[in-house]
């Protein structure tokens, strides 16, 4: 049942047990369980080719790479998504704020600012590469 989030597109909803069979076994422990991979394993960490990156479960876009930068951090590290494409919530122990994709709600990592990175927005959305796909801008 699709329902319109803010952003003005399609929200997409399924039932874990159908996400577990569209998503690897990786993918849905990182994008359905709020997992994390391994720092500098993910392979969109050095990746700068020109193109959008989307949500890997639903193929939402979600940054331009544009907005990528080298954060030095081990994951993939944008200044921004696309507008109303990511939702921030704060995690329970009020350290970090998390960000999904706002059209399924898959965990993509977490934004932190205030860091101090020489970027337009001084954030750094710390995403896992595995909630990604990638289309080049040639496509």
């Amino acid at each position: 049942m699709a329902s319109t989030p803010p952003a003005g597109g399609t929200k997409v909803q399924k039932s874990e047990e159908e996400w577990r069979t569209v998503l690897n076994p990786e993918q849905f422990r990182i994008l359905r369980e709020k997992g994390t991979e391994w720092a500098g394993t993910g392979q969109y960490n050095k990746h700068y080719d020109e193109g959008v990156y989307e949500c890997a479960a639903c193929g939402t876009p979600l940054y331009k790479s544009t907005t990528k930068f080298d954060s030095g951090c081990g994951w993939p590290a944008f200044f921004e998504g696309l507008p109303g494409a990511i939702t921030e919530t704060p995690d329970a122990d009020g350290r970090r704020t998390e960000i999904t994709c706002t059209a399924c709600g898959g965990h993509l990592g977490h934004v932190f600012k205030g860091e101090g990175f020489k970027t337009p927005t001084d954030a750094r959305h710390c995403v896992n590469s595995i909630s990604l796909n990638f289309t080049p801008a040639n496509k």
